[in-house]
């Protein structure tokens, strides 16, 4: 059961290759513990109905006392082979003593065993499917930010609506999830690479409640979503501070034993408004300025299904008066677009059943399209009317939660997580009607839920918690440096370069080099497990996680300007 459990973290891909044997190994290695017991051991019949009932009823007993998230890969990795083993070393060296004492004390073994789980809280897993795991009676990290929010705070004040407010939520500079085309990538002035002589400025660090948002920006207002008890809540803050400006709270709760409580999905800026998808699958759209409901619509309702495992991740897509979201719905209740002013649904289209992807849109082949990837594939539709341009199936019976990376006019990159890879597909318009051909498909890049980002022809990304670069004409890989965990990767294309924020909180600052893994310089900005992608805008870094969030003053490179009288180094304002 130990080696099962530990040795693929020392295999090539790690656990996110070998998942299910570091899950599964121990459980069926207790099920042949439970099938020797029965049928190979010298016990007599009625001690081994004994100590089977025995065990049944610790097991039960356990999972009924156990804190709820315990539950599930808790019982797999912690509950069943601790009480497993404590069942056989009893049942071992005990094997002189009388049948009724030796199967008596095994199972009073077992249940310590089992029973251990009951005192532990499951906070979570890491990327490499670890347990968080703290003493029960210890409070979390939301906890911890509940009762720091005391009744006696003084009232926020109201945001002023005038002029540079307007005018900065009419024009973004980093509307939603991954930025205007969610693609990861920031054209703006060059950063400074020498962290150790001009060290990034921490400008506010706050405790925020769980969840695995980013932030949308919009001038001197970040808006993001995060847990608050039994709250819901979207969040804006004042960017130069963190101070809270209003907070938008619906009773909802959603949490899972790897991702933990909290909402998943970034909040959407556009047309003077606000959306934001609930984990639970309350749409709303609110007014920027003061957080008020506009409209909201309950996607369980409307797609006839219940959340899945992981919640509703998908953050909502603005274009013109739409407002398009995935629901996965039977039949065409799959991608749904609502009308940004009322809310009415304008039309609905089918997109598979199960993702944590995000509608995104593109011009493919010289169309707009609105691109949707869920473990069906990839189907485009016209933005307009929702009807289906082209639908690849590419079946996966796991989970997809990257975005289709779209290079030039016509390459589509497709993530898939496990042993699956990414693949290259390119979407040509024959005779009016779009198709896609197969390009490559390469295993040496599992995304999992690591975003991808391309480069002059290359591919960067997270392959088993290692920087990877492939060869975008090939899929060739060119390197797999750099273990950052399941984090983030941005892109500073001006400079060439990638933020990657780690999965322990640390941004480093990487080259976008095809040749070799060049790793610039990092500094630790966050504590705690961060899955949540970063926000660059200007110089200012944005970073969150489920238990804090920081802003961040990037120093700016210098630049040589030449004059007719001299020659000078000065900082790009």
């Amino acid at each position: 059961m130990v080696l099962l459990r530990f040795a693929p973290a020392f295999l090539e891909g790690g656990f996110s290759r070998h998942w299910m044997i570091a899950m599964m190994g121990p459980m069926l290695c207790c099920l042949l513990l439970v099938i020797w017991w029965v049928a190979g051991s010298g016990a007599l019949w009625k001690e081994k109905i004994l100590g089977l009932f025995g065990l049944v009823a610790a097991f039960a007993l356990t999972l009924a006392l156990v804190e709820p998230m315990m539950r599930g890969p808790g019982t797999i990795y912690v509950t069943l082979p601790m009480g497993m083993t404590g069942f056989v070393v009893g049942a071992v060296l005990l094997q002189a003593r009388r049948p009724l004492r030796r199967t008596g004390i095994s199972l009073f073994l077992a249940l310590i065993g089992f029973g251990f789980s009951v005192l532990l809280r499951n906070d979570g897993m890491t990327g490499e499917y670890q347990l968080t795991l703290h003493w029960r009676w210890t409070p979390t990290a939301e906890e911890q930010m509940l009762a720091a929010r005391t009744p006696d705070s003084p009232a926020l004040e109201p945001p002023s609506i005038a002029g540079p407010t307007n005018a900065a939520l009419a024009n973004s500079e980093w509307p939603g999830f991954r930025g205007a085309d969610r693609s990861g990538t920031w054209r703006g002035p060059r950063i400074a690479t020498n962290w150790s002589e001009r060290p990034p400025r921490q400008l506010w660090r706050i405790t925020v409640g769980p969840g695995w948002s980013s932030f949308a920006v919009a001038g001197s207002q970040l808006f993001t979503q995060e847990q608050r008890g039994p709250m819901e809540t979207v969040v804006c803050y004042e960017a130069t501070s963190g101070r809270a400006i209003w907070n938008r709270g619906f009773e909802a709760r959603l949490e899972d034993p790897m991702g933990g409580p909290g909402p998943r999905a970034t909040p959407t800026i556009a047309a003077g408004r606000l959306l934001a998808m609930g984990a639970t699958g309350l749409l709303l759209c609110l007014d920027p300025a003061t957080g008020d409901v506009v409209w909201q619509n309950d996607l369980k309702e409307l797609a006839g299904r219940a959340p899945p495992m992981w919640g509703f991740s998908g953050s909502p897509l603005v274009n013109g008066s739409r407002v398009i979201v995935w629901a996965g719905g039977k039949e065409d209740s799959g991608l749904l677009a609502f009308d940004l002013e009322t809310g009415a649904l304008r039309w609905s289209a089918a997109a598979g059943d199960h993702t944590y992807a995000s509608p995104q849109l593109n011009t493919i082949a010289g169309e707009e399209q609105v691109l949707m990837l869920s473990n069906d594939g990839l189907v485009l539709v016209e933005p307009e009317t929702g009807e289906e341009r082209l639908n690849y199936e590419w079946k996966f019976s796991g989970y997809r939660a990257v975005q289709p990376r779209v290079v030039g006019e016509d390459t589509v990159l497709l993530g898939t997580p496990m042993n699956v890879g990414t693949r290259a597909i390119r979407v040509t318009r024959i005779n009016g009607r779009l198709t896609a051909e197969d390009l490559w498909t390469s295993r040496r890049l599992k995304p999992d839920f690591s975003d991808m980002v391309t480069y002059q022809g290359y591919i960067y990304g997270n392959d088993g918690g290692f920087l990877t670069c492939l060869d975008l004409m090939t899929g060739d890989r060119m390197w797999r440096e750099g273990r950052y965990g399941k984090g983030q990767v941005l892109l500073l294309e001006n400079d060439g370069l990638l933020l990657v924020a780690a999965e322990n909180g640390r941004v480093h600052l990487v080259r976008a080099d095809p040749q070799k893994h060049v790793e610039l310089d990092s500094f630790k900005a966050l504590e705690g497990k961060t899955w949540n992608h970063p926000v660059l805008v200007g110089d200012k870094l944005y970073v969150r996680n489920s238990q804090e969030a920081a802003g961040f003053q990037l120093p700016l490179a210098s630049i040589r300007r030449v004059t007719a009288q001299t020659e000078s180094d000065v900082v790009t304002p």
